[in-house]
C-alpha cells in the first residue's frame, strides 16, 4: 500500500499537468450584436448597468473570464456554466426569438429574480458586485415587465 500511494499521487499529478493544455473555447465575440437586446428595447442606463454586472458574463456573447478560468478543470465548468446561460437566454441574440419566446424568457426572468435563483450563488460568491439589492431587484423586475408590454 505504501509503496502504491506515491504512485497514484504522481499520476495525479502528471494528470492534472496534461489537462491544463485542453481549453474550452472562451466565449468572446468581436461582431457587434445587432440582435441586443438594448438595440430593439428601451434599456435604461441603470438597468444596462445592473444587466452588465449581473447577468451579461453567463447570458451574452461575451463574457469576463476571472484568473481562475485559466486552470482545469475549473475552466470546464465555468465554461459549462456560460454556455448552459446562453442557450438559457442571450441578451446579444434577444431579438432573433420570436415574440412568444421573448415574452417567455422576460416571464423567466422575473421568475428567476423572485426565487433568488439569480444570479447563481456561485457567480454571487465570487462576483459578490453581482448580488441583487431589493431595490435592484423591483427595478429589473419592473423593467422586465414594460419591455414585455412592448412585444407586439
Amino acid at each position: 500500500m505504501k509503496k502504491i500511494f506515491p504512485k497514484i499521487l504522481l499520476a495525479l499529478g502528471l494528470l492534472l499537468v496534461v489537462i491544463q493544455f485542453f481549453r474550452p473555447e472562451r466565449n468572446s465575440s468581436a461582431a457587434e450584436p445587432l440582435n441586443s437586446i438594448d438595440r430593439h428595447y428601451t434599456v435604461p442606463k441603470e438597468i444596462g448597468v445592473i444587466l452588465n454586472t449581473s447577468c451579461y458574463d453567463c447570458h451574452s456573447n461575451n463574457t469576463e473570464y476571472p484568473w481562475y478560468s485559466n486552470i482545469q478543470p475549473l475552466a470546464w465548468w465555468l465554461q459549462d456554466h456560460v454556455n448552459e446561460g446562453k442557450r438559457e437566454l442571450n441578451f446579444d441574440e434577444f431579438n432573433t426569438y420570436d415574440a412568444k419566446k421573448k415574452k417567455h424568457k422576460l416571464d423567466e426572468v422575473v421568475e428567476m429574480i423572485e426565487e433568488d435563483e439569480m444570479p447563481l450563488t456561485s457567480y454571487r460568491i465570487v462576483h459578490w458586485d453581482a448580488s441583487l439589492s431589493p431595490e435592484q431587484k423591483t427595478k429589473i423586475i419592473s423593467w422586465a415587465r414594460e419591455v414585455q408590454k412592448s412585444i407586439k
